[in-house]
């Protein structure tokens, strides 16, 4: 089976956040799995030179875009056993940063756009054409109406993933033709609520349309999740499911990682996890105390679920436990936290910024994890928390439901809550200050917590599974 995975973010070279990891981490696995797994990406001008001078230029063609015709470079490179491409035009990607600018609808329609015909070039035909986001919605759409001509074309299908439904690549009409090259009578392709939706025309061209957790494919079906989208879903929903994702368990692994205090595994977590634990205290200003420290990795949005930790964060710490806290974002909440920080000293420690290695100290040191989400389409850093053996307190929602399960019942790996409501969450941490307390259990469930299995080996077979169903299609 032969699989191009098409993204705007791809770790180590280029990444923002979640799709990057994926992007990362999913290829390698498929390629495990027997699959001729090849990944194309922007150039960008910020690529690490390590990187680039890895790179071996391969040939360089004309892409349409609108009326005009733009230069593409293809460059390739090897990396850990997957051949990746990268698709240089200067003009469009040698920026600061991956996304944000007023021309960003350009940019990538001209990469899936230059996706396919770069095609043209290799001695490479996808059995499947995997496109991720809005950032390459286009393929599907311009597969379908400039290319199913073409033998090299013909058989090949698609595949399309929402990794946030909330960015879908929305734009005036006025770019249709001159700027997206569809013409009038196609319009209905990618037009929704009177706008160019690119994410609108994969939904409704690709062979298939996946979310990145299954509960998240059901959540989108309802509008408080879809931002608009779900009456189209609705319609599409025999072409829809959702695929957990997994977590990179050789990055993400607290016997090797050389950014923790002491390095730990299941079976010798009890002390060197409380080195970690006391590292993680001193780097934040906290109190050397025996007493449950929470730990917070997260982008300061409201979405995030921060307005439930602003109601109650003073009466978590009033029962007896600190908070640690790392992330950026709005400024409201850097304000907020700052300002608890600095009533709580010792209690409360914030760190406004994202430093990677002060991440792990995070997801090693702490003893639980919070994440009260109002939307996770998927969530890593519950599954990551796991791998360091800190519980995870979670709002069931997207990803967070289908990867942490309540420990009520003695066989969970987490604490959850239900509804979107501040003192439903705090009873949760509650609940865990209590299991914290009865050491053995407590003990119990981090090895049960540090034994779950998010590789993205079992998320790999059943992409490969669905792979095999969309390549029978027709």
């Amino acid at each position: 089976m032969n699989i191009l995975f098409c993204a705007s973010e791809v770790a180590p070279f280029a990444t923002s956040g979640g799709l990057g990891d994926v992007a990362g981490s999913l290829p390698h696995a498929l390629c495990a799995a027997k699959a001729d797994c090849r990944v194309i990406m922007p150039l960008y001008g910020d690529m690490k030179p390590e990187y680039r001078e890895k790179l071996t230029y391969l040939t360089n063609y004309t892409v349409p875009v609108g009326w005009r015709s733009q230069y593409c470079g293809l460059f390739e490179m090897e990396h850990d056993g997957v051949t990746y491409y990268f698709l240089d035009n200067e003009y469009y990607f040698k920026r600061s940063g991956l996304y944000g600018y007023y021309d960003d609808g350009e940019r990538f329609a001209f990469f899936s756009r230059a996706i396919l015909e770069t095609l043209f070039y290799l001695d490479f035909t996808p059995d499947v054409i995997h496109a991720n986001d809005w950032q390459t919605a286009l393929v599907p759409v311009y597969l379908n109406l400039y290319y199913r001509h073409i033998d090299k074309f013909r058989n090949i299908k698609t595949v399309f993933t929402i990794h946030n439904i909330q960015y879908q690549g929305k734009y005036g009409m006025e770019i249709l033709e001159d700027t997206v090259a569809i013409g009038r009578k196609d319009a209905h392709l990618v037009e929704y609520d009177k706008c160019v939706n690119f994410m609108k025309g994969a939904i409704e061209c690709a062979d298939k349309v996946t979310t990145v957790s299954p509960s998240y494919a059901n959540e989108i079906l309802d509008p408080w999740f879809s931002h608009g989208l779900d009456d189209l879903l609705r319609q599409k929903q025999y072409k829809l499911c959702g695929i957990l994702n997994g977590i990179d368990v050789k990055g993400y692994n607290p016997a090797t990682d050389p950014n923790i205090a002491e390095k730990f595994d299941a079976a010798t977590f009890p002390a060197h996890k409380l080195a970690c634990k006391k590292d993680l205290q001193a780097e934040f200003g906290l109190h050397d105390w025996p007493v449950p420290v929470v730990g917070m990795v997260t982008r300061l949005a409201g979405h995030k679920g921060l307005d439930l930790v602003r109601c109650v964060a003073q009466e978590i710490v009033n029962n007896g436990m600190q908070l640690a806290v790392l992330g950026t974002g709005e400024a409201e909440y850097e304000q907020f936290f700052g300002e608890l920080a600095a009533r709580n000293p010792g209690s409360v420690g914030v760190k406004i910024a994202f430093v990677p290695a002060l991440a792990r100290k995070v997801y090693a040191g702490a003893d639980m994890f919070l994440m009260p989400s109002k939307s996770e389409p998927c969530g890593l850093s519950q599954m990551v928390a796991l791998r360091y053996g800190t519980i995870p307190i979670v709002r069931e929602t997207g990803g967070l439901r289908d990867s942490i399960h309540d420990s009520g019942d003695g066989k969970g790996n987490g604490f959850t809550f239900s509804s979107y409501n501040a003192h439903d969450m705090l009873n949760a941490v509650l609940r865990a200050k209590a299991g914290f307390e009865n050491q053995e259990g407590w003990q119990m469930l981090v090895k049960r917590a540090m034994e779950c299995d998010f590789s993205w080996n079992a998320s790999a077979k059943q992409y490969m599974d669905m792979y095999e169903q969309v390549y029978q299609l027709w």
